[in-house]
């Protein structure tokens, strides 16, 4: 096949302990999904499971052990951080059970969403989509990805958030209100989940801004740090 504009590089993510990769595919994002982060978000109500979506090429694929460097990007002054454990899927998935649904994660990483937080805001006030908050280049860094054959499904796990190490965010995924399999479960009713979809499972509160220059490193549990670098 001879294409009229040349593709492009899919972003791949670092396999602790090897030298494989994995094609990340899609980015799913899961929004409110811890009650101390809806509550600094100053939303008092239930919400049902919700999620947005980042383009594929806006992950970073960052390496164990060293500083990855990621834009500030234009149109901001509220850039802000998110820590999530990011699950990756490893079968065709669709319509699975909660109880079936660890059979289709492949493994675990930490992730960030990084979030224009001033345009989110003002697109949610105005009842518009968040895309151009959340849709964002370079928005989505992710650790080096620990098989599940490896660490099983974590239930529970101290993750935390460090900005020029100040502790910035400190929880534990256990506090989520859904929990992974759940997650897996309410999203496969509406897509099909594919081998290398990735799931962002949402963070919890301490959300707060870079500035070019700031080094972020997060954690969650015994999972690879991730460490990134804001730059110009």
């Amino acid at each position: 096949m001879k294409l009229a504009i040349p593709g492009w590089d899919i972003p791949t993510l670092a396999v602790a302990g090897s030298s494989e990769r994995i094609a990340v595919r899609r980015i799913f994002c899961m929004g409110l999904n811890y009650h101390d982060h809806k509550k600094e978000m100053g939303i008092t109500t239930d919400v049902p499971p919700f999620v947005f979506t980042k383009a594929t090429p806006h992950a970073v694929g960052c390496e164990p052990d060293r500083v990855t460097d990621i834009k500030y990007p234009s149109k901001t002054t509220n850039y802000q951080w998110e820590c999530e454990l990011t699950a990756v899927i490893g079968k065709t998935c669709a319509n699975v059970t909660a109880a079936q649904a660890n059979d289709y994660v492949w493994g675990y990483a930490v992730g960030l969403d990084m979030t224009r937080r001033d345009l989110q805001l003002w697109t949610k006030d105005n009842s518009l989509p968040w895309e151009i908050g959340k849709d964002v280049e370079q928005s989505g860094p992710v650790g080096a990805v620990v098989p599940a054959s490896k660490m099983g499904h974590p239930t529970s796990g101290a993750l935390w958030l460090t900005c020029n190490g100040v502790t910035k965010q400190k929880s534990d995924i256990g506090q989520m209100i859904l929990d992974t399999p759940h997650l897996v479960e309410w999203l496969s009713s509406y897509y099909t989940l594919e081998p290398g979809d990735i799931i962002m499972t949402g963070t919890p509160g301490g959300i707060g801004p870079v500035k070019v220059g700031d080094i972020v490193e997060a954690g969650i549990g015994d999972l690879p740090v991730l460490k990134v670098r804001i730059v110009a």
